[in-house]
């Protein structure tokens, strides 16, 4: 199983989400947002960094950050989304500068939550407790 880890009060975040539940026809990804215990509890699990600003991929028990991440969950995907594994052409420092970019300034061009939000009771089976 593919565990994903993100930013729970950032809008982008929330929305990759969503993306990811309504691409992942083989059910193959779960969740968890980084402030809730199940996060925390994955985190300390894998001695991850506490990197508020980078989406985590634990696939396997190997651990993926950043860009890194996004192809390696792209790759999974069925339909048009796998376009986004063609990103690991271009070099890791160019796509993690990108990344960078867009993780730094994502709550002011998206928007913050003042909380993790619910997931509905369709998709609740795809979080992490």
């Amino acid at each position: 199983m593919n565990i994903i880890l993100f930013d729970g009060v950032c809008n982008l975040c929330n929305n990759l989400v969503s993306f990811l539940i309504k691409y992942d026809k083989l059910n193959l990804f779960r969740f968890a947002a980084l402030q809730t215990n199940a996060g925390e509890r994955l985190m300390h699990e894998y001695q991850l960094l506490d990197d508020r600003k980078s989406i985590i991929l634990i696939k396997d028990g190997i651990v993926f950050y950043k860009s890194d991440a996004i192809i390696e969950i792209a790759k999974q995907l069925t339909g048009w989304p796998q376009i986004f594994k063609y990103s690991s052409l271009f070099p890791r420092f160019l796509r993690n500068g990108i990344y960078n970019i867009i993780a730094k300034n994502r709550y002011h061009l998206f928007g913050k939550r003042a909380a993790c939000s619910i997931p509905s009771e369709k998709d609740r089976e795809k979080y992490k407790n």
